[in-house]
């Protein structure tokens, strides 16, 4: 009779929790013993998917994130109709955390008080944090990534474009905000494999010094990098380093910095910029208040990690006594770029799996149909800060930034055109 009596609460509670939270479209739930709930506005789009058994259920209602994403990931969860990226477009509308069930607002504000502790991310808690997610082997980006390996927000600068040229777009955008002159010493701080820093080098002859705490990135980039003269990368801790530098770019690291070490990072970035130095902050933001990373992508994707509000940036620059000179915010192009990594990462399955499991395959497909939910449906945004000690460095209209773009394309396609040429005599 108890048994009975729980599991009707336990379905009431997952129809309250499930209702509260989708805005639009249409989700057809079997629970556990067979029982179907459709529920919804109704219309599109359409997810149906089966919870196969109860303590998962009862693990959802308490705290979705992250019970739902590993339900997933072990199949203990499935979805028979829709695709995840539909599932996240269903919720996106109206997700917001007072949506959640008592138990999980608790536990949010806790983490949310708690945040600092968990980006504790010192030296040692850093090499470790980036071992988890970076030093996958190069092979598994590679399946995804352009041939570059840009594993950061492409520029879709028309419409079209493929990710290789988005890319491309991205870092003459960059380029050209930083300014850069022939032989101008750069600092580029997480540095991946190498694509940004050999760009710096080929498109603007600069002398160019990319570090990383990825072991495999570091392989990969100094592989590329063999024989020159211009480029070099090193295994180091931005906090290690000493010398000026005229130009430091950062694309897709301050990701990992953690709220806690703004102060040193920015601080470290002030001692390590030339007096009439410019630098370039590339990274993923939030459209809205201070919040606390996704229990998901802190458990398995990347641990220490935060997505930060322009507020708590902006705040650490102004602290540290530098001055932002230029912001400007990417809204969808991250979304459109995720979707190019998720349909490549569809089409290797075969080869992801032969490396990897099931359950590795599941999670990186939830993390990156999450990620461009979050890019397109929800608040998260990417933030290009420029940033120098002195304002006068930097023109005082910004078209100095389209015009220097069409430069470096147009001697990247006359660059092209020659080396055609060259191989075909």
């Amino acid at each position: 009779m108890m048994k009975g009596k729980a599991r009707g609460i336990a379905e009431k509670s997952i129809v309250r929790l499930v209702d509260q939270m989708i805005g639009t479209g249409t989700l057809i739930a079997t629970l556990p013993g067979g029982k179907t709930l459709r529920l919804g506005p109704g219309g599109e789009p359409t997810i149906a998917l089966t919870i196969h058994d109860r303590r998962t259920m009862m693990a959802i209602i308490l705290n979705p994130d992250p019970a739902f994403p590993e339900a997933y990931m072990d199949g203990r969860v499935t979805i028979e109709q829709g695709d995840l990226l539909d599932f996240f477009h269903l919720i996106a509308p109206i997700e917001r955390a007072s949506s959640y069930p008592v138990s999980a607002r608790m536990n949010r504000r806790l983490r949310f008080a708690a945040r600092r502790l968990s980006q504790w991310n010192g030296l040692t808690a850093s090499l470790r944090n980036v071992k988890r997610h970076y030093d996958l082997s190069p092979a598994m980006y590679r399946r995804f990534l352009d041939a570059d390996m840009q594993y950061s927000c492409a520029y879709f600068s028309r419409p079209g474009m493929s990710l290789e040229d988005a890319q491309a777009a991205k870092k003459r955008h960059i380029a050209a905000k930083l300014m850069i002159e022939p032989s101008m010493s750069v600092l580029d701080i997480g540095c991946g494999w190498g694509g940004m820093a050999l760009t710096l080098a080929n498109e603007c002859d600069a002398c160019v010094t990319g570090i990383t705490l990825s072991e495999e990135q570091l392989a990969v980039a100094r592989e590329r990098g063999a024989g020159r003269d211009d480029v070099r990368f090193e295994l180091r801790d931005y906090r290690t380093l000493e010398q000026t530098y005229d130009r430091i770019v950062s694309v897709g690291m301050f990701e990992h910095v953690g709220i806690r070490n703004y102060k040193t990072f920015f601080q470290k970035s002030h001692d390590l910029l030339a007096r009439d130095g410019v630098m370039l902050l590339h990274t993923i933001g939030r459209s809205e208040p201070p919040n606390v990373t996704s229990g998901f992508i802190h458990k398995y994707i990347f641990p220490g990690g935060y997505i930060p509000a322009l507020s708590e940036v902006s705040a650490a620059i102004e602290r540290a006594g530098l001055t932002v000179t230029d912001v400007e915010v990417l809204t969808t192009h991250y979304a459109d770029t995720l979707a190019e990594w998720r349909n490549r990462f569809h089409a290797t399955r075969d080869e992801v799996l032969e490396e990897y499991d099931e359950r590795f395959f599941r999670m990186w497909d939830l993390y990156l149909a999450a990620s461009e939910a979050a890019f397109r449906y929800y608040n998260m945004v990417v933030f290009q800060i420029q940033i120098v000690h002195d304002k006068t460095v930097v023109p005082m209209s910004r078209d100095y930034i389209e015009k220097r773009e069409r430069e470096l394309a147009k001697a990247d396609s006359e660059k092209s055109r020659s080396d055609v040429t060259s191989a075909a005599e």
